[in-house]
């Protein structure tokens, strides 16, 4: 599952890695999946993305933004990328397929659910997506401690409990289960607690947790509590 660490891991390296690179052919819903959520037809992304050019890529919480010419791809939840160079064979089951001019490609599967969307700017209306281009990252100096306190200051806020308050509603987007325990693991406040108990130590501690746990992670390229990474496949080798 990509979180904020992985997304902001993934979309470094496909600006190192892709930035540059021709679209010459992409395939959508290759192999039909349930919960694998696209824009539109799918079977129009090719026509929408032929010959467009790996402009940049940016995080935005836990979902990565591919900006190519005047269209985006946007890659969130259980969405898998894996890179391909020239030579190497794609994956038979897949969700998306972009190939390029100099024959490398970027895949990405769906295991449980997970986004796949290409549109091209300002077409894509998604509250989530929104929320969190609007939403300052951990990452930045504009999630400060001000603006943290804020968000613990919401009317309701004091009535849930530690887990709860971290990682629902958007509130830090990009933040989920998978990153939750050690954020909270590090500041020393049990996931149970609610927020209304919290003294202003706890307040501070829990602040620089999520901005030095986050930090942490995203500098050793994400999470490593699955065989693979999600973010490394991103730009590198599969397998």
């Amino acid at each position: 599952m990509l979180e904020l660490p992985e997304a902001y891991v993934v979309a470094s390296q496909i600006n190192e890695h892709l930035k540059g690179k021709r679209i010459k052919n992409v395939v959508a819903a290759l192999s039909p999946h349930k919960f694998a959520w696209y824009y539109g037809d799918p079977n129009k992304y090719n026509e929408l993305l032929y010959g467009k050019t790996i402009d940049k890529a940016v995080s935005y919480g836990g979902l990565v933004n591919i900006f190519a010419g005047d269209c985006m791809i946007v890659l969130g939840d259980g969405a898998s990328p894996v890179f391909h160079d020239k030579g190497e064979p794609r994956p038979k089951k897949n969700q998306l397929l972009i190939e390029f001019e100099d024959f490398s490609a970027l895949s990405a599967t769906v295991q449980m659910y997970g986004g796949l969307w290409c549109f091209r700017d300002g077409e894509f209306d998604n509250p989530y997506y929104i929320i969190a281009k609007e939403k300052p990252s951990p990452l930045t100096d504009k999630f400060s401690r001000e603006y943290f306190l804020n968000i613990m200051g919401v009317p309701g806020a004091e009535r849930l409990s530690a887990k709860a308050f971290l990682a629902t509603e958007q509130r830090i987007p990009g933040l989920g289960n998978g990153v939750l325990q050690d954020i909270l693991f590090n500041s020393g406040i049990h996931p149970k607690r609610k927020v209304m108990t919290f003294s202003d130590t706890d307040r501070e501690n829990l602040f620089w947790s999520i901005k030095n746990t986050l930090s942490e992670m995203a500098e050793k390229g994400g999470r490593d509590t699955e065989k693979t990474c999600s973010a490394v496949p991103a730009v590198t080798k599969p397998g």
